[in-house]
């Protein structure tokens, strides 16, 4: 047998397999019982392959005879596979005045009905200068018109609140 280091990653296989006794799954997936370790590595090494834990919660282990780098490259390409279709959710930001012109809105309208369809979700800052401040009113009842026009694909996360001189808040996917 080889003298290699015991694996850090991955699974354990042969000799590194500790335990006196392992349910043993041969390389046509027929069930061959419980077996000695001993055993059960010697029947993988006539036929060329080695021993594999592949549930090491089990009682006994379960292990299968299989080639040890054939199943890393297995479990590292559908590792790969499964990260590829990961979709992060990100936070776009739109920026509006509280006096925004109807056509103005319109495209920043298109912005978040794109943004939310893409599965991100949206804060909606609208930021007051000089008077402005003094007539809240007016963003809050922009926000809720932002709110009414995308309430069939959004929902809102985070109601309409005031941080300083800005107005925020946060919509996401349905």
């Amino acid at each position: 047998m080889m003298n290699a280091p015991a694996p850090m990653n991955g699974p354990r296989y042969d000799e590194f397999i500790t335990v006196p006794k392992v349910r043993v799954i041969d390389q046509d997936g027929e069930n061959l019982g419980v077996l000695y370790t001993k055993e059960a590595i010697a029947t993988a090494h006539e036929a060329g392959l080695n021993l594999v834990e592949v549930s090491p919660g089990a009682d006994p282990p379960v292990c299968k005879i299989l080639d040890v780098g054939k199943f890393k490259y297995e479990a590292q390409k559908k590792a790969a596979a499964a990260r590829k279709n990961q979709k992060t959710q990100e936070i776009k930001e739109i920026k509006m005045r509280p006096n925004i012109d109807d056509h103005d809105y319109d495209t920043k309208m298109k912005a978040v009905q794109r943004f939310i369809e893409e599965g991100d979700k949206v804060k909606l800052t609208l930021r007051f200068r000089g008077r402005e401040l003094s007539h809240g009113e007016l963003g809050l009842a922009l926000l809720e018109r932002v709110r009414d026009d995308s309430a069939e694909y959004a929902k809102v996360e985070q109601t309409p609140k005031m941080e300083g001189r800005q107005m925020l808040m946060v919509i996401a996917p349905r």
